[in-house]
């Protein structure tokens, strides 16, 4: 009897959409977070370096 129950609730589980979905949404969400980080990254140091080369120029001027 228990081997039945677990295999209906298994066969159940397969059929469920909300598991792959939530799963599907983590990995999308990974994703996004990944490249958000990554484009910070590379916006920040450009950014930086921008600021520091007009600091410099500013400097020289003065």
């Amino acid at each position: 009897m228990a081997m039945r129950r677990l295999l209906w609730n298994i066969s159940r589980f397969a059929k469920r959409d909300d598991g792959p979905t939530a799963v599907e949404y983590a990995v999308l969400l990974a994703l996004i977070l990944i490249l958000a980080m990554t484009g910070i990254a590379v916006f920040g140091d450009a950014t930086s370096s921008w600021f520091q080369d007009s600091s410099d120029k500013i400097s020289d001027f003065l």
